[in-house]
């Protein structure tokens, strides 16, 4: 051993499992039956709206191969890329906020105790998120049916029509926040003033149960 190895601390080498901790944000707030409904539907459509990732994967493969190896470009096919990337991108919104897994930038948050997160939580749910979810829900449907109205189409030769329909999954996505957002205020609710009365959900075998 050298002099210059004298006294250092040994290497640490963190483990995935260790990183995780460091990276784990979710506030486990008490879940309700009626929380546990609302988020069950937002789970469902956010599931099966990412395996339009899929498709979009496929379809820009197929637009590369068939723009630099056969010389054949499409205009439609770059929309429809950008349509189902918009859509996958948009009805993924509220499962992200209904799994917690949404991006925090508040550093106060993590340092308070449950009750001081969800009074944070309750604060920005009532007074920020949701009334602007109201406010552009509001604004989005006379957006999405003028345009089904109008009947327009994109403006690029050979674009695509039905430009009212990602128009209308724009409304629709705000609207799935608002009930993303209904859960959550549920969930703060329940634990700030026991209202609604909150489960506890066993794991394994074990049923639901009230919790005390």
């Amino acid at each position: 051993m050298t002099v210059s190895d004298k006294g250092s601390p040994p290497e640490v080498h963190a483990s995935a499992s260790d990183a995780g901790q460091f990276i784990h944000h979710h506030t486990e707030f008490p879940t309700t039956r009626f929380s546990r409904i609302l988020d069950g539907v937002i789970s469902a459509i956010g599931k099966s709206a990412s395996w339009l990732w899929i498709v979009v994967t496929g379809v820009i493969i197929y637009a590369v191969v068939g723009r630099y190896a056969f010389g054949m470009g499409s205009v439609t096919l770059e929309e429809v890329q950008w349509h189902l990337a918009g859509a996958g991108w948009l009805l993924g919104l509220g499962y992200t906020l209904v799994t917690d897994d949404h991006v925090r930038v508040d550093v106060i948050h993590e340092r308070l105790s449950l009750k001081g997160q969800a009074w944070i939580e309750l604060f920005g749910l009532v007074f920020l998120l949701l009334p602007f979810l109201v406010l552009a829900v509001y604004e989005m449907i006379p957006y999405a049916v003028s345009s089904w109205e109008q009947g327009e189409t994109s403006q690029a030769p050979a674009g695509l029509p039905y430009r009212w329909i990602l128009k209308g999954i724009l409304a629709l996505s705000f609207a799935l926040l608002i009930v993303a957002g209904l859960s959550r205020l549920l969930k703060v609710t329940a634990l700030l003033f026991g209202f609604p009365k909150p489960i506890r959900v066993e794991s394994g075998e074990n049923k639901k149960e009230d919790a005390s």
